[in-house]
Formats: C-alpha cells, sequence, structure tokens
C-alpha cells in the first residue's frame, strides 16, 4: 500500500523533534577555569545584530545535518576565535523550546586555558565578552520576573462546528524570566535559564 510506505519511510528511524519548529539553534556555554575557580564566559551582543546589547553564550542557528556539538563549536570558533580542539566537550544540557517556536540547544564545554588566550571577538557580531564565576550564580538567587501568555481568538473561530461553547477556557501560559547582574551586565532570559540549569547541582 502507497500510503504505507510512505509513513514507513518517513518515521522510520526518524528522530523526534520538536513539531512545528521552524529552527533550532545550538549556543555553548564554555567554562574556564580561573584562580578563583570554574567560570562561564558570556558574550555581549553586538550593535548590528538583533537584540543588541543582550548578553548571551555563543551560538546560532543549526545547519542542515548539523549536531548540536558541531553547530556550538563552529559558532564559537567563527564569534570568539577559540579552536573547536581547544575546548573539551562536557556534556548537553536540558534544552529550552520557545514560545516562539524553536528549539534552543545548549552544549557544555571547558575551554582550554590556550584557548581562552586565543579569544578574538568578532566585531561583527560580539560587543564585549566578560566572564563571571560559577559559585556566585550558584550562590546568589536571581530575580524572578513574570508575565503572561494570554490567548487571543478571532472573533470568526468556528466554535459551533467544532462543538465548544465562545465562553471556552483557552490555555493560558506563563514565563519566568530570571535575571543576575553581574558587574554591570545582565544575565536574564533563556541565557539565565540556562545558567540556573547548570549550577542546579551546584
Amino acid at each position: 500500500m502507497k500510503e504505507l510506505e510512505t509513513l514507513r519511510r518517513r518515521y522510520g528511524g526518524h528522530e523526534p523533534g520538536l513539531l512545528g519548529a521552524r529552527h533550532s539553534y545550538a549556543v555553548l556555554c564554555p567554562l574556564v577555569e580561573r584562580a578563583d575557580g570554574l567560570h562561564l564566559i558570556f558574550e555581549v551582543r553586538g550593535r548590528n545584530l538583533s537584540q543588541p546589547g543582550e548578553v548571551c553564550f555563543p551560538g546560532g542557528r543549526m545547519e542542515q545535518g548539523e549536531t548540536p556539538a558541531e553547530c556550538a563549536l563552529r559558532e564559537t570558533e567563527e564569534e570568539l576565535s577559540i579552536p573547536a580542539g581547544e575546548i573539551q566537550l562536557l556534556g548537553t544540557p536540558d534544552f529550552i523550546c520557545n514560545q516562539a517556536g524553536f528549539l534552543l540547544r545548549p552544549v557544555l564545554g571547558l575551554v582550554s586555558p590556550a584557548g581562552f588566550a586565543m579569544l578574538r571577538p568578532s566585531p561583527a557580531e560580539v560587543a564585549e565578552t566578560f566572564t563571571a564565576p560559577l559559585s556566585f550564580f550558584a550562590a546568589a538567587a536571581p530575580e524572578a520576573w513574570h508575565y503572561d501568555l494570554l490567548p487571543q481568538v478571532p472573533e470568526s473561530f468556528p466554535y459551533e462546528l467544532v462543538g465548544i461553547p465562545r465562553d471556552y477556557a483557552w490555555n493560558r501560559g506563563a514565563v519566568e524570566v530570571p535575571l543576575w547582574y553581574w558587574q554591570g551586565h545582565a544575565v536574564w532570559g533563556m541565557t539565565a535559564r540556562l545558567v540556573q540549569d547548570i549550577v542546579r547541582e551546584l
């Protein structure tokens, strides 16, 4: 049966992803050993990018056939000039499913002293870089801000045809936005959520 063979080809060996996701992104959460312990390396986005001035990790959109680790390492070299050979991959923390319809896949890695010495931000993408100790994030709870996700259903929605009343209780959502301040920088949003996950066991 033709339909059955089509379904087998489509789903046989298929690795599940986010249904309806338009893109997947990967970031490296880069650690470096400093005199006072492990630090995370952060970027500040360049003024010519979307969300200029925001604190983030190096990363970008995954290319066709690329793994999260491959993407994160490629983007880190493009943005910070740290070659993949100077980064020891430690694992893959939980990913984020963003309400805008994309996946953010973090990769945890340890940058060697030589790699850290090679750090040169790309002027086109990175305004500056800084590090912050893991111990700071582990010891200080972030500020927790929240906003609601509210359904906006068109008046023309066919309630009668789908068999629900006009006062149907559509699902609502809420998003927590964690926020840390570190030496004049705000670490917040998805980046802060990744940091929360990394330091949770510390």
